[in-house]
């Protein structure tokens, strides 16, 4: 870490995008420059789901900005994430490729439950130790995640679709407040709360608090607007409510504490955490000082550290679902070595951990079904909550799974480039010579790969004495045909 002293974070949230620039100094993070444009993403949502091409350009000029301060930064010390908005829009795969050309860095969209563990993260850090379970809320533009947990450890995560964006858009498109429709709006909240309440209710926690901006703004008006003398308290809330019904109108709000830029999804912001106080029995929340963009910092700080929650995650779905680790290894081993070979060792660090990862959980699915496990460890990996994980990863884990055994007529289409080729016909090999699932002894083997050709060089005297595996390797000749790779084996 000492050769990167600099680590950034972007945040492409529903409602606002920020960056976070921290340094590293003797194994701490010290905040030192952030930014934050209200981009508004999820009011761009159209209602068949698509960005809008003036919120789709809103987001790349702000992108821009930020490409500027982040100049002179090495791709590992910035990690950009992207949530709901992005999670849920149907143009995303389109804008994405766009909005990584404008800030010079990839862009991962996380679900939900992992934007929940990083909100935590970045919260738990600024906090005090204490020997008591919190419970953090943070509404974002399109979503609100609530967390459980003790310390530094998450124990509970959850993500619920409702946001102050997509809220005040649906209740209170006008801006107009009622009693009619800020019901409607507590009522909605109320309904999505029901699913969680058992798990967050009242016992499961000692101290509550709210990160974001909804719940700081919140606490602001509260405290400087007379309705709460510390925090957001159930009585403040009340009160507050009062002086909305009465002045009927966001633009009309006279409150101390309510920035311009938050009026437009004040109300809508207001309806959720009126509804998780009644739904989960809150009576005060904190504000929190970190947020998502810490806890990003903090999680790609703990990657430099050798404290790689995916590999943690890899761990645990490997001990829960039974993986014989023993083969893994083996098959892992194997794994790496052809793609080290088949790209002159110039397989970037990313690639070789997730062809790794791979090849550690390629057997994931036989705990579902022996018959077509490749295909049940393709379907878990790519629909799972998979800590640490961005959907990206989980899509490109789940590919080279479902590749490492039967038609490759299955992937056309879907191996895009030199590199995925690469990296499925290594996992494809390793699982073929290691079938027998024992610690044979292996011959000297030699790949070679030039973009649409492999060459597979092996010891003559082996394959003769291990005839089914030399059938195998001469049907995975025909498989790659159908792709128009060519593959040759070349006995020696």
């Amino acid at each position: 870490m000492q050769h990167q002293p600099i680590l950034a974070a972007v945040d492409l949230g529903s409602n606002s995008f920020r960056l976070q620039i921290a340094r590293v100094e003797d194994d701490q993070l010290y905040m030192l420059d952030g930014l934050r444009e209200p981009v508004r993403l999820a009011a761009g949502l159209t209602a068949n789901k698509y960005l809008d091409a003036e919120v789709r350009q809103r987001a790349l000029t702000t992108l821009g900005r930020f490409a500027e301060r982040l100049r002179g930064l090495p791709r590992e010390a910035v990690r950009a994430v992207g949530t709901n908005a992005l999670r849920v829009a149907k143009n995303a795969a389109d804008f994405i490729p766009q909005a990584e050309h404008v800030l010079g860095f990839p862009i991962e969209v996380i679900a939900g439950i992992e934007e929940a563990r990083l909100i935590y993260i970045g919260v738990a850090h600024g906090l005090p130790q204490s020997a008591d379970n919190r419970l953090v809320m943070d509404i974002g533009g399109g979503s609100t995640e609530f967390i459980i947990g003790n310390g530094l450890a998450p124990l509970k995560l959850e993500s619920l679709y409702m946001g102050c964006v997509s809220y005040s858009l649906r209740f209170f498109p006008d801006g107009k407040i009622t009693k009619h429709n800020l019901r409607q709006a507590e009522l909605a909240a109320r309904n999505e709360l029901q699913t969680i309440v058992t798990d967050f209710n009242r016992e499961q926690w000692a101290t509550a608090l709210g990160s974001s901006g909804s719940a700081r703004v919140l606490c602001d008006v509260l405290e400087l607007n007379g309705y709460s003398e510390n925090g957001i308290t159930r009585d403040g809330l009340e009160k507050l409510r009062a002086y909305l019904l009465k002045t009927s109108d966001v633009q009309k709000l006279n409150l101390q504490g309510l920035r311009p830029d938050r009026v437009p999804v004040f109300a809508g912001g207001f309806a959720i955490m009126y509804a998780a106080f009644c739904e989960l029995e809150i009576e005060q929340m904190q504000p929190a000082l970190g947020a998502l963009r810490e806890g990003v910092l903090y999680d790609l700080w703990g990657r430099f550290h050798n404290n790689d929650m995916r590999e943690v995650t890899v761990q645990q779905f490997m001990r829960r679902y039974h993986v014989d680790a023993r083969q893994a290894e083996r098959v892992t081993s194997l794994t790496c070595q052809f793609a080290r070979q088949f790209l002159d060792d110039e397989i970037d660090q990313p690639a070789l951990h997730l062809l790794n990862w791979a090849a550690s959980l390629h057997e994931l699915g036989i705990s579902v079904a022996h018959s077509g496990y490749h295909k049940h460890t393709a379907y878990i990996l790519a629909n799972a909550d998979m800590p640490g994980f961005s959907k990206k990863e989980q899509a490109r884990l789940s590919l080279l799974t479902l590749a490492q055994r039967g038609n490759l007529e299955k992937l056309k289409g879907q191996l895009k480039n030199a590199e995925d080729c690469a990296l499925a016909l290594s996992l494809r090999l390793a699982v073929l010579l290691y079938r027998n699932r024992s610690n044979i002894s292996m011959p000297t083997l030699h790949g070679h790969f030039s973009g649409i050709r492999f060459r597979l060089s092996i010891d003559a005297n082996w394959l003769t004495q291990n005839p089914l595996t030399e059938a195998a390797l001469q049907e995975e000749v025909l498989q790659w045909e159908v792709l128009g790779v060519s593959m040759q084996i070349v006995p020696e």
